[in-house]
């Protein structure tokens, strides 16, 4: 398990990679911090189940990758809750800065990883065999 746990962290790095490009992107475009954090989250689900199903929770998939998705986006929707919360209070709470932003995507990342570990390894993956 603490392999799956240092697999699931380096995903995670990925995962906020994606998740802050995506915030820069949605900013520089116009968004504001809320609407664009609603895309680079859902980017960031996407990359990290990408990942996590062939990096973390490694084994031949059975079943359907729609539906796993789906799962995917439920489950992370869990974590995804405290991982908004933590970006909110970042944001709505420390002076207005360029780099605030990426700051609470950070931050939210953190914050959520366990929620989000827990519900991926023994929801959305527990039909794979564990390493």
């Amino acid at each position: 398990m603490r392999t799956q746990v240092l697999r699931f962290a380096l995903v995670g790095v990925a995962g906020f990679i994606a998740d802050a490009g995506v915030l820069w992107l949605a900013l520089h475009l116009g968004s504001g911090y809320f609407a664009g954090r609603a895309v680079s989250f859902l980017t960031a689900v996407w990359v990290t189940w990408q990942l996590n199903r062939r990096f973390t929770f490694v084994a031949h998939t059975s079943g359907s990758a729609w539906r796993e998705w789906w799962r995917y986006l439920a489950a992370m929707s869990g974590g995804g809750c405290v991982n908004y919360a933590a970006y909110c209070a970042v944001v709505l709470i420390l002076p207005h800065a360029a780099f605030v932003p990426f700051l609470g995507v950070a931050a939210g990342s953190v914050a959520g990883l366990g929620v989000n570990f827990a519900s991926a390894r023994w929801w959305v993956f527990r039909h794979r065999p564990q390493r």
